[in-house]
């Protein structure tokens, strides 16, 4: 006779099989209880260098009124609130010039009180990404985009990493996943996610596949990864077929199904009970992302002060 648990979907509860001996309900890792504590060693340090007439300063640009780039320059200066930064934003009209963009940058350079300088992304079509992020001081480049950062991340001798990907490091020291010797796939070869993400792993002894949407075999290869990190952008991407038995799921992705809610690019439903570990969406890497920036511009304070 069968026995069955009940695994939810968006439509209706299933009956799932047991498999004896193999199916169990993977360890979720909470990126609010992580993050909680990244921040707190930050707030603690924060004050620490207070005590020393230093504070640290991160400025945030925004250009237009792009809804989803101000709920995250909102949050941004909550965190920075939450930890005693000192937060300044710059909310530029849409049609803010390239030079007039690049003026401010250059005076936030040169300004002492800033450690941080942070142009929230996308910009407004007319103005080049590459040059506005190029013009940042690398020491002040707490989003770690600068092409000087990303050759330090490169070689491992490095300041500031990406947030993101930093944050799902953050995530695997704090559950003790040992890396060395692991195989690591990460779906997604962006900038700003998958490339640094997989030299992280790579600096970490991992022996890293990146895939990407002209991967031909995806399946097999995420389905050998005793590591899978997702961060290609699409709802629940991942499935079940595609993921090892015991492996560790980190799913970067936020998105919205067709029904408007917010998932991830892991079915989580199905995958979980394949997984060792696995982070939610919302709740999971989430968090972390402007976690690190907080750890980064704590770290960019020292560096300038010489501490």
């Amino acid at each position: 006779m069968n026995e069955y648990i009940r695994v939810y979907s968006d439509m209706a509860w299933n009956k799932v099989p047991i498999k004896r001996g193999v199916c169990k309900m993977a360890k979720i890792i909470s990126g609010k209880e992580v993050s909680a504590n990244v921040r707190a060693q930050v707030k603690k340090e924060c004050d620490e260098l207070k005590t020393k007439g230093i504070a640290p300063g991160l400025a945030v640009i925004i250009v237009g009124d792009d809804p989803a780039s101000r709920v995250y320059v909102n949050n941004k200066k909550k965190a920075c609130a939450d930890v005693g930064f000192v937060s300044e934003e710059y909310a530029l009209p849409a049609e803010t010039t390239q030079e007039e963009l690049l003026k401010l940058i250059d005076e936030l350079n040169n300004k002492k009180e800033i450690n941080g300088i942070l142009c929230q992304l996308p910009l407004p079509g007319h103005l080049d990404e590459k040059t506005v992020i190029n013009a940042i001081s690398p020491l002040k480049d707490v989003d770690a985009f600068h092409p000087s950062n990303v050759g330090k991340i490169m070689i491992g001798d490095y300041h500031f990493l990406p947030c993101t990907p930093a944050g799902v490091m953050e995530m695997i020291r704090t559950e003790g996943i040992d890396v060395n010797g692991k195989n690591c796939v990460v779906i997604g070869r962006s900038n700003i996610v998958g490339k640094p993400m997989a030299m992280l792993l790579l600096h970490e002894n991992g022996t890293v596949t990146i895939c990407h949407s002209r991967t031909k075999n995806l399946k097999e290869i995420c389905s050998s990864a005793d590591i899978l990190v997702a961060a290609v952008g699409k709802p629940r991407f991942v499935t079940a077929d595609m993921v090892k038995e015991g492996a560790v799921v980190l799913d970067v992705g936020i998105n919205r199904d067709e029904n408007g809610k917010l998932c991830g690019d892991v079915d989580f439903a199905s995958v979980e009970p394949k997984a060792s570990y696995i982070t939610p969406v919302p709740g999971g890497v989430g968090p972390m992302t402007i976690a690190m920036l907080m750890k980064n511009t704590l770290k960019a304070a020292k560096i300038q002060n010489n501490i």
